[in-house]
């Protein structure tokens, strides 16, 4: 395995190698099946990686919105949630009190991950897949499309004073690759409950 620092690239050469398209049913199952030998990465040196972009401190200037985003979070009054995710992985949605909006994508199974994201695709600005593409989110948008409701469990306001590391933004090219990489570190319930609770809330 590559050393944690150079996982990006080191996916982005094997997934590569295979000839397949990205954002493509095919390339959603190659990502599901091999990056969950990854899941023991550890969080700290994933947001080391020079695939990604270190942002001093995030914000919620229109130029953020919609971008995808990782960071290490402790949350307010945290000893009396049900769970949290101590590694999000957001899609900028726009500014809340002392912080923003984010759709935290680890609060959904990989499959409905995958869906979630297949249906904001139309939202992006542009299809260069560069650092210019981010997602057009509104809240609006999101409750007014029924087909987004996927977003309600991933729906999360952030304080940046509770943001424990540097904030890294993920480039559009690799969006694929983090949404997939195994990387949620959720405290108080695993994973499977997590999704189970997110499913119900769904339907």
């Amino acid at each position: 395995m590559a050393k944690s620092s150079e996982i990006f690239s080191d996916i982005q050469k094997k997934f590569s190698s295979t000839g397949l398209a990205l954002r493509t049913a095919e390339s959603k199952q190659w990502f599901t099946d091999n990056l969950k030998r990854y899941s023991s990465l550890n969080r700290r040196n994933v947001l080391k990686d020079p695939s990604l972009f270190k942002r001093n401190a995030i914000d919620s200037k229109p130029t953020s919105i919609g971008k995808m985003y990782m960071f290490m979070y402790s949350p307010k009054n945290r000893e009396t949630l049900p769970y949290f995710d101590k590694f999000p992985l957001i899609l900028m949605v726009g500014p809340a009190k002392d912080g923003f909006y984010g759709l935290n994508l680890h609060y959904l199974p990989p499959r409905l991950r995958a869906l979630l994201f297949d249906r904001l695709l139309p939202y992006t600005n542009n299809d260069k897949f560069d650092q210019t593409t981010r997602f057009r989110l509104t809240y609006q948008l999101l409750t007014s499309v029924s087909k987004l409701k996927l977003f309600q469990p991933c729906f999360k306001h952030y304080l940046m004073s509770h943001i424990t590391s540097f904030t890294m933004e993920v480039p559009a090219n690799e969006w694929e690759i983090a949404m997939f990489l195994p990387i949620d570190q959720f405290a108080y319930k695993t994973k499977s409950a997590v999704w189970n609770d997110s499913k119900k809330l769904i339907s």
